[in-house]
């Protein structure tokens, strides 16, 4: 059998210098480590899902993501390879978590204007606002009916209403139901005919999901071709080393001049995706 002293020798200097920066950073390693459990922490909230344990896996995931880092630089001879993919796996869970958030965001507003409609027609037929609250608690889809629950859970176990709503408003951070609990918080502190008010917002968020709609649509085929066109380049490496010319692909992944222009053009096709989906996705 033979033995790679080199590999071993690198690999035996990255654990000491990657020891020794963590001791001597650790200050400015706990800083960023708290950055980022508040991040993560704010948007599984925001999930309904539990941060429990949240730094735990988050310190096991950046040691597997330095652990693929050296097997790449090590083990494959593939610094810059290895180097964007770690870069993409930090990047990955909080853009993932990010889309879900904002995914839940959306369809609680595709639901407010119902509820909204809902609570008006309960406050006229005489009902007060925690009664109308808890009706659109116990009756509304998934998943604005757990907001509201949480309202009236909150409520019932003496926390201030206006408190309840505050706080609804600050963690779904939603312009739409921001105009809601104003509108329900001017009703509990001053009084008002709080059914004309709420339906005069609801026509305005149903006018406001209307012209979403209609951007949506007219953006789709637009949406569709950013991702055919973020797929192609892996697509046409495939053929080019399958079916063209093999040799010379391999060198993108053997020779450093290689790897610097496949990490680069990984680093723009992803850059590129991304930015045509904040040009396709305006805010109305």
């Amino acid at each position: 059998m033979v033995v790679n002293f080199d590999a071993i020798a690198a690999s035996v200097m990255i654990g000491a210098a990657v020891g020794v920066g963590g001791y001597y950073g650790r200050g400015y390693l706990a800083q960023g480590l708290d950055i980022l459990e508040n991040d993560m922490a704010d948007k599984l909230a925001r999930l309904r899902a539990s941060a429990l344990h949240l730094r735990k896996i988050i310190i096991a995931w950046l040691i597997g993501i330095a652990v693929t880092f050296i097997g790449f630089w090590v083990m494959l001879n593939q610094v810059l390879l290895g180097l964007v993919l770690a870069v993409l796996l930090v990047l990955a869970p909080w853009y993932i978590l990010r889309r879900m958030a904002e995914w839940r965001r959306r369809k609680i507003e595709d639901q407010l204007a119902d509820a909204m409609v809902s609570l008006a027609n309960g406050v006229k037929a005489g009902l007060s606002l925690a009664q109308a609250l808890e009706m659109l608690a116990n009756d509304s889809p998934w998943p604005i009916n757990v907001e509201f629950r949480q309202i009236v859970n909150e409520y019932k176990m003496g926390r201030p209403l206006d408190r309840t709503l505050v706080e609804a408003k600050n963690r779904l951070r939603s312009e739409n139901f921001a105009l809601f609990a104003a509108a329900m918080l001017a009703s509990y502190e001053s009084g008002g005919k709080l059914n004309e008010t709420v339906e005069r917002i609801a026509h305005s968020v149903l006018e406001l999901q209307r012209l979403e709609r209609k951007v949506q649509s007219e953006t789709a085929q637009a949406r569709k071709a950013a991702i055919y066109m973020a797929l192609v380049p892996a697509f046409v490496l495939a053929v080019y080393y399958v079916a063209i010319d093999a040799e010379n692909t391999k060198l993108l992944f053997t020779s450093p001049v290689g790897q610097a222009m496949l990490a680069t053009a990984v680093v723009l096709n992803v850059v590129a995706y991304l930015w045509a989906r904040s040009i396709l996705n305006p805010d109305i």
